[in-house]
Parts: C-alpha cells; sequence; structure tokens
C-alpha cells in the first residue's frame, strides 16, 4: 500500500506525523512525504519527501493576513482569536501548495492520504484522487475545528473536499478532555542530532532545558533576560538551546547549546521551559517532566493554560518569570506528580504501529 502523508511546510506541523510515517514504512507499505520549506531541512528517517512549496514564505503569508485582519490579528497576537486567524493565515498558506500536492497525488497514487489539521491541502488531493484522507492531529486544538477554518478560508473555498474518513487523537485525555477518533500516543520526533554527553545524564542537581519556537515572528515575549537576571539566585542549571542573538555574560549555571533533539535531552532534565508549541508541550509531557509554558500568540496561549489547569506546569509572562517561579518549577512536587502522571497515560496510548493496521484497513 501507499500513503502520501501531507503537512504545511513548517518543522512544527511535520515532525509529530514521521513516527506514524516510518510505523507504515517499517510494516513494508510506500510512504511518501508532501511538505517543504524548513520542515524537510531536518532528518525524516530516509522517508522519501517532495518539496510541493520551493520559496514557501511564512513570514510573508502571514503579514498579508495581518494587514486584511487587523482587529483579528490583534486578538491573535494576544493568543484569543481561536480558530478564526489560523484558518484563513493557513488557507492562505494551503492555497500556495494544494495544486502541487494534488499533480503529486495524481502521479504518485497513494491508496490513503494522512494530512495534518493545517494541511487540507491533502484532503483536497484524496477527494481529487478518490481515496480515502485520515487527519492526524499534531496540536491541542480539536483536530476537526481546524480544519473547517481552514477549508472556509477565502483562498480554499474553491478547493473542495469531503471530511476525513477517520481522524486520529494523540492528546492526552486528561489534559483536553475526550475526543471522538482513534487515539494515538505522540511520539516525540525531533529530526535527529548530535547530543552532549553531559545531556545524557541527570546532573548533580536540577536542570532546566529552556527552547524557543522554530517559527520566527512576534512571540509570548522573549524569556532570556529574565532566565538569566533570575538564574544566580536559582539552585539549578538551566541549559540555553539554540538562544537568540547575542547573549551577555552568563551566570556559572548557564550554558547554551545549538540544535539538539529535545526528545533525548527531557528524559534527564528536571524541568522544561518553552514558548508553548503543541509539540514542545506533547514533548515535555512524554518525557513527564513539569512545564514553565510563556503564553503567546495563535495556540500558545491556550497551550500554556491548559498545561496550569492539569497541574503540570505553569503559565506564566516572559516578564513575570522570578528566582521564585524558577524555583518552584523544579521543586513543586504536585507539578512533578501530574507530569509524570500525563506521561504514564500517554505511554499506555496505542503506538503509531499499533494503529497501522487499523488505518491499512481504511484503504481496502
Amino acid at each position: 500500500m501507499r500513503v502520501l502523508i501531507v503537512s504545511a511546510p513548517l518543522q512544527g506541523h511535520l515532525l509529530p506525523l514521521v513516527p506514524l510515517a516510518l510505523a507504515w514504512r517499517d510494516a513494508g507499505h510506500d510512504v511518501l512525504v508532501a511538505s517543504g520549506g524548513d520542515a524537510l531541512t531536518v532528518d525524516l528517517g530516509g522517508l522519501a519527501a517532495y518539496d510541493v512549496a520551493p520559496g514557501f514564505a511564512f513570514g510573508r503569508i502571514a503579514g498579508r493576513v495581518i494587514l486584511r485582519h487587523p482587529l483579528l490579528a490583534r486578538r491573535e497576537l494576544a493568543g484569543r482569536a481561536g480558530t478564526a486567524v489560523v484558518g484563513e493565515l493557513f488557507g492562505a498558506a494551503n492555497a500556495t501548495f494544494v495544486d502541487a500536492v494534488v499533480a503529486l497525488a495524481r502521479r504518485e497514487r497513494p491508496d490513503l492520504v494522512v494530512y495534518e489539521p493545517l494541511g487540507v491541502a491533502g484532503g483536497v488531493a484524496a477527494e481529487r484522487v478518490g481515496v480515502p484522507g485520515v487527519v492526524q492531529e499534531n496540536n491541542l486544538f480539536p483536530a476537526a475545528d481546524l480544519v473547517t477554518a481552514v477549508a472556509a478560508s477565502g483562498p480554499m473555498r474553491r478547493y473542495r473536499f469531503s471530511a476525513p474518513v477517520a481522524s486520529i487523537t494523540v492528546s492526552p485525555p486528561s489534559l483536553t478532555g475526550p475526543r471522538p477518533g482513534l487515539p494515538m500516543r505522540a511520539v516525540p520526533y525531533s529530526g535527529g542530532g548530535e547530543v552532549p554527553d553531559w545531556l545524557l545524564s541527570a546532573g548533580e542537581r536540577p536542570r532546566i532545558i529552556v527552547s524557543r519556537s522554530t517559527v520566527a515572528g512576534p512571540g509570548g515575549g522573549d524569556p532570556t533576560a529574565a532566565i538569566i537576571a533570575a538564574a544566580p539566585a536559582v539552585d539549578a542549571d538551566i541549559v540555553l538551546v539554540r538562544p537568540p542573538g547575542r547573549l551577555p555574560r552568563l551566570p556559572e549555571n548557564v550554558r547554551t547549546v545549538g540544535r539538539v533533539p529535545l526528545d533525548r535531552v527531557l528524559p534527564y532534565a528536571t524541568a522544561y521551559l518553552h514558548h508553548g508549541g503543541a509539540g514542545s508541550v506533547l514533548g515535555g509531557l512524554a518525557a513527564g517532566v513539569p512545564q514553565l509554558v510563556v503564553p503567546g500568540p495563535g495556540d500558545r496561549r491556550h497551550n500554556a493554560e491548559m498545561v496550569a489547569r492539569r497541574g503540570a506546569g505553569l503559565a506564566v509572562e516572559a516578564r513575570a518569570i522570578t528566582p521564585d517561579v524558577l524555583t518552584r518549577l523544579v521543586t513543586d512536587v504536585s507539578l512533578a506528580e501530574a507530569a509524570a502522571d500525563v506521561r504514564d497515560e500517554m505511554a499506555a496510548m496505542p503506538s503509531p504501529s499499533d494503529v497501522v493496521p487499523e488505518l491499512t484497513a481504511l484503504a481496502r
């Protein structure tokens, strides 16, 4: 059987789909990936990948959408717009590569198309070649709401397609509540890379990993300065992953590293501080470490508040990060226990390999 995997041309959108794609390949199926942009600059485990969006520039697309919808954009930057802006934003993005995805599907003739909620070009391609389409969650918003928002956007209204025949949900029910669909464990995938030996074992004192978004643009405020200022008063080692720009002189308990596969690093950490992307949230939960999530645009405030409600971490604005906040992050037993509970919940969900037979049956 041949499976086509489709995502928006962004790393954070494609990488969560890779574990299922690899499970399909390992089961003997032919797997093709359609994406583009920086998503294709990382190691995809040897999967055959096609660039359907050469020259993709998400920033330019976002800028045009913001100019057309200034009031909604203001709510989006505050993380309060729900799916309204994301629908228009990714509708415009999908319109730039939907025809290329359809052409690829017509040429390669897949038996099944799997796409992420903001990559509905995959749903259009499935409709055009007459095969089932399956949507796979890669975030913490309900997949059906996102698919509907993108499909209803101005740029995508002329591309009609049927609802997916199945939905794969990766959200832990204790975090998001129960959702319809086929449950599957979210398996973090960072795209390979080297890891310094000192990050592959626990340190002598607590370790906080700090990462930032792979998408350039306005965020919820850069927490780097507040972290560095607070660090001397915190009994923990702090690791800044891909820190932005030039840094001031660092305290002795702060170190920096370049890009590292976080799925290999987080199991040895005590806590995780990040921007609130869904992949980061799910990666932290899979590792069972408490999180400090900085609320920001898009889904990031929603995700931060969800983690805090579950008790598995803290939602703290960048400017409010203090020594007391960081100390609580690594010493509060209730945060650690809640994070471990969600880790165990996720580990009990079916693996990607477990769901392959059921998904394969949809194409027969």
